[in-house]
């Protein structure tokens, strides 16, 4: 066996189950977003075995992107956690055969509380199926495993669904990039997220700037000792008129002997990379990421500099 043509293998299976699932989506979908749009409490999410594993997976996306959300096992919930679940809840169960002794046990009293029912499964006419408000195909064509038992593209499919559900949810709800940073305040993710220019520039006298016509030898002496590895050239309006880089000084020296004879506005860099003193410390990152840089110059409305922030006060307050 060649692994490395096996591994395509599975991919591939996966793959082919994951187009199915896209083009097998319908109006049922449109059907279950309202459902859970209308939903005034929680989406509680259950299944057994892999399914329970993906389950949580798909419960901890709804609840990190605006819709509150908790996974019950059902095998718990038929002995005395049923008590989690509270009218005016909506109940996802996730079943590829729809026929799940906890699942089906789970039924009778998910419908006693009038609760509204979406399913997951790969079997539509099943009993799951047939209780559902409404069910959602996610059957495959096979497994990847030899012998189509081990849950593999089938699971890979829910997740796939679930993924769809939480981020059409998400956009439908307006939850914004804010919203998301408040749920994730721990680590370099939310870190990112709410850390914002404001909070990392560097501000007033600390700002390396020189007027257009500065000699280099003041150039050298102003980056010397703001320590930021720029020089910020400004017209006598003060508005930012270019930008001048350690190394922009290093290829000017080794490449002309009259070196220290230019000015600044010769030397400098036009149309500098600048940000908003209200973008988040990621876009910071992600715009120096993209433009191959390591600073940017912070302006205001009216293009004056007010702040830089640098790569390393990126790196320092964690945020990549």
């Amino acid at each position: 066996m060649d692994i490395i043509d096996r591994a395509r293998q599975i991919i591939d299976i996966e793959k082919t189950a994951l187009e199915g699932l896209s083009a097998s989506l319908d109006e049922s979908f449109i059907k279950a977003v309202d459902l859970m749009l209308d939903t005034r409490d929680r989406i509680v999410v259950t299944g057994m075995g892999k399914s329970g594993l993906v389950g949580k997976k798909i419960s901890s996306t709804l609840s990190s992107v605006g819709t509150p959300s908790i996974f019950v096992h059902p095998a718990e919930a038929i002995h005395g956690d049923i008590g989690m679940i509270a009218r005016g809840d909506l109940v996802m169960a996730i079943s590829n055969s729809g026929e799940t002794e906890e699942i089906v046990r789970l039924l009778p009293l998910i419908k006693r509380f009038d609760l509204k029912l979406v399913a997951l499964t790969g079997k539509p006419d099943s009993t799951l199926g047939r209780w559902a408000d409404v069910a959602l195909n996610v059957g495959v064509k096979t497994e990847a495993c030899r012998w189509d038992i081990v849950p593999t593209a089938s699971t890979t499919a829910v997740m796939a669904l679930g993924d769809a559900l939480s981020l059409v949810l998400m956009e439908k709800k307006g939850f914004k990039v804010e919203d998301f940073a408040f749920n994730h305040p721990g680590g370099s993710l939310g870190r990112g997220l709410l850390a914002t220019v404001a909070d990392l520039m560097h501000t007033g006298a600390s700002l390396p700037v020189v007027s257009e016509s500065a000699p280099m030898k003041d150039v050298l002496n102003e980056m010397t000792d703001k320590k930021l590895g720029i020089a910020i050239v400004c017209n006598s309006g003060g508005g930012i008129k270019g930008l001048i880089t350690d190394g922009d000084l290093r290829r000017l020296f080794q490449n002309q002997t009259d070196a220290l004879e230019k000015k600044a506005g010769e030397v400098m860099k036009k149309n500098p990379k600048t940000i908003d003193k209200k973008e988040m410390g990621g876009a910071a990152v992600k715009k120096m990421e993209d433009n191959k840089i390591t600073s940017l110059v912070v302006v205001s409305s009216d293009n004056v500099p007010t702040g830089v922030i640098h790569l390393h006060d990126l790196l320092k307050a964690g945020v990549v």
